[in-house]
């Protein structure tokens, strides 16, 4: 036990230079404000979370609503935040409001649901508790006073955030499905072939495995190789031309720039440093700030890097809770979001609702289309956790318009998954309004019968 405090105080007397945070927090609001105007002005904010009539809840978020028409309100609300995190102005609540303001709207509609949205909540999070603003900020010049260094773990932190997601992203790529048949790549793939220079590749089934050999071996290693220093630079071009390639074939939005800029944390803080006196210069920043060469600590020092360390740990267990259930995990999804499994499946699914009346025996078909729009749709027909709640609101419409409580909602689905014939999906025999959803094994998803072998 003394052996491992001596490790640990040995580690938290490390330090790292501030100006990689600093540029850190510069580059992170930059393309958050980007992203959150880029949004607005597509006409998302319209169609993701005003124009629908109903909107899916994560499990225990049914308490988050949408804004209506003031939904704009809380996109302002993010912008303003977005601003005060560049300039480093009253950063710790500024980061706290971006933080639950961006995931309140995440927690909106689960339709809307990417990996790199849930990175930006987790990453948000973990930045509440590290001190960015410790060298050029406003909150620094307020004071007079910046630091020259922070705490080695507080650059780590972020590292370690980031190396688990390509990891993680890597380890779920061994599978069968993607190592052995290519699959979902294939697929989409096929559908590129009007693409300048490597269209006529986008067919040939070398191609396809060559992509996702590549795909699972570039997530394995670039975090490993972005750590040593020899292979950093190599490691950040390999970043560079994945990242840009992915944005051409697939339409990720700001996802790749996102990943390239937040890999900078990994190189010498000599460019951090370079990056800060550039924007200097650029503004003319003429500053009488006194530069402290003695480490940043936070008030509650110990506590903040306990809170961290739980938090990191946590990143590392939560990915794995699809062990806790049965059957195949493309199929079910029990366990599949918030596990760092990006783009490897491919669902099509045809989901038809039937309301029948108890006590007359007769029933009726529901016209998905007078409830959702296309992308809800598409995303309720091959998820079990969408077709429980949407079959609920059902119940509940209905209730009230045929003013009959003795009622029932029962659905027949067939989803495709990677490829494969589509196969019967939920149990048809089973009244849905009896269900009601949890983290329970849902035992009425009716099996794949058929393995993806891997993690």
């Amino acid at each position: 036990m003394m052996e491992i405090n001596k490790i640990v105080q040995s580690y938290l007397s490390k330090k790292s230079r501030a100006a990689t945070l600093a540029a850190f927090r510069i580059l992170f609001g930059l393309l958050m404000l980007i992203s959150m105007i880029r949004f607005l002005a597509k006409g998302w904010v319209y169609k993701f979370y005003i124009e629908p009539k109903f909107h899916f809840k994560y499990y225990g978020f049914s308490w988050v609503e949408t804004w209506g028409e003031y939904t704009y309100v809380l996109f302002g609300i993010v912008i303003m935040a977005c601003i005060a995190i560049i300039l480093g102005f009253k950063y710790r609540l500024a980061m706290i409001v971006f933080f639950l303001s961006f995931t309140y709207i995440e927690l909106i509609d689960k339709t809307t649901y990417l990996n790199h949205y849930y990175f930006i909540s987790l990453l948000s999070f973990l930045l509440c508790f590290l001190p960015l603003n410790a060298a050029f900020s406003l909150d620094a010049y307020k004071k007079k006073k910046e630091y020259y260094y922070v705490p080695a773990w507080t650059v780590d932190a972020i590292k370690f955030l980031l190396g688990v997601v390509y990891f993680y992203a890597g380890l779920a790529k061994l599978n069968s499905d993607w190592l052995l048949r290519a699959q979902p790549l294939k697929i989409w793939l096929s559908s590129k072939t009007d693409l300048p220079l490597v269209g006529s590749f986008m067919n040939d089934t070398w191609f396809h495995y060559a992509m996702s050999w590549s795909g699972a071996l570039y997530d394995l290693t670039i975090p490993f190789l972005l750590l040593m220093r020899k292979t950093r630079p190599f490691a950040f071009v390999l970043v560079v031309v994945f990242h840009v390639f992915t944005r051409i074939l697939f339409p990720i939005g700001m996802f790749p720039f996102i990943m390239i800029v937040a890999t900078l944390i990994f190189f010498d803080a000599n460019l951090h440093e370079k990056f800060i006196n550039k924007i200097k210069q650029l503004l003319a920043v003429k500053t009488t700030i006194n530069t402290v060469r003695e480490v940043y600590l936070p008030k509650v020092y110990k506590k903040t890097f306990l809170i961290v360390s739980l938090f990191l740990l946590l990143q590392l267990i939560i990915p794995f809770r699809y062990l806790l259930y049965p059957g195949e995990l493309f199929w079910t999804e029990e366990g599949y979001r918030f596990s760092w499994r990006v783009m490897l499946m491919e669902k099509a699914g045809d989901t038809s609702f039937r309301i029948v009346k108890y006590d007359t025996g007769n029933s009726f078909k529901v016209e998905n289309k007078h409830f959702l729009n296309v992308f809800q749709i598409k995303q309720m027909s091959t998820q079990p956790d969408f077709i429980v709640e949407y079959a609920h609101f059902l119940g509940e419409h209905y209730k009230k318009e045929l003013n009959n409580e003795n009622i029932g909602v029962f659905v027949e689905g067939y989803v495709a998954l990677n490829g494969r014939l589509g196969k019967p999906f939920i149990d048809p025999k089973i009244d849905l309004l009896k269900v009601e959803d949890s983290f329970k094994h849902k035992n009425w998803i009716l099996p794949l019968n058929d393995e993806i072998k891997g993690l």
